[in-house]
């Protein structure tokens, strides 16, 4: 079975328009949550999800979009989180609000939580993938997002894969991050496609957020 993994989509619609199209064919789509914050597009983007994912997990962003105070210190996500409160509908919140933490795909062999198995809200970086073989009992692997950084590896005979920012990449690549993970030969591609960040830019402009959330996407940061 061949599934397409993305995750953190920020709102970004052109980025998760040129995955799509760019995503090779697959028999499922999983998400890996933070479907909203930040860009300019949060409710087209939950019903894109809603459209081509077959499993959803929340993210942090997702969690927080009705209280977006919670991300003061930060005014480009809190302003992202006021902007997506007033776009999305009220089914669109109740479904973001009922995504599950953490769940299972590939007939449960595989663990799909946003962040870390464990500790909520910590950040995986890729120097650390070794850490989480010891959660991931039962499993033949997890995938994970949060950190924006595309990266795979194999501990223990475990895959931890983080198919990288759909719609934010802090890698220092801009262009949009996905994988594809093959469950039966256990491996896993990663994938990065160009998108029209200057659309972005401009709408993000348009709209009124603040401007580094668009000029931001220039150099993956």
């Amino acid at each position: 079975m061949k599934i397409g993994l993305i995750s953190d989509i920020h709102g970004n619609l052109p980025a998760l328009e040129a995955v799509l199209e760019d995503m090779p064919t697959v028999d499922s789509v999983v998400c890996g949550g933070d479907i909203v914050g930040y860009n300019p597009w949060p409710a087209e983007c939950v019903t894109r999800v809603q459209e081509i994912a077959d499993v959803v997990v929340e993210g942090n962003h997702d969690t927080s979009v009705e209280t977006p105070h919670r991300y003061e210190a930060n005014r480009m996500a809190e302003a992202g989180l006021e902007f997506a409160k007033a776009r999305l509908s009220d089914d669109q919140l109740a479904w973001l609000d009922g995504l599950p933490r953490r769940t299972t795909f590939a007939d449960d062999d595989y663990l799909l939580i946003h962040d870390h198995p464990k500790h909520q809200n910590k950040y995986v970086h890729p120097e650390e993938f070794e850490t989480l073989s010891r959660y991931l009992a039962g499993f033949d692997g997890v995938v994970i997002g949060h950190t924006h950084i595309q990266h795979a590896a194999t501990v223990d005979r475990r895959l931890i894969i983080n198919p990288g920012s759909v719609g934010q990449p802090r890698d220092g690549d801009p262009d949009a991050a996905y994988a594809v993970l093959d469950t039966a030969a256990e491996s896993v591609e990663t994938h990065r496609v160009r998108y029209d960040i200057d659309r972005v830019i401009a709408r993000v402009e348009e709209v009124g957020l603040p401007k580094k959330i668009g000029t931001r996407l220039l150099d993956g940061s």
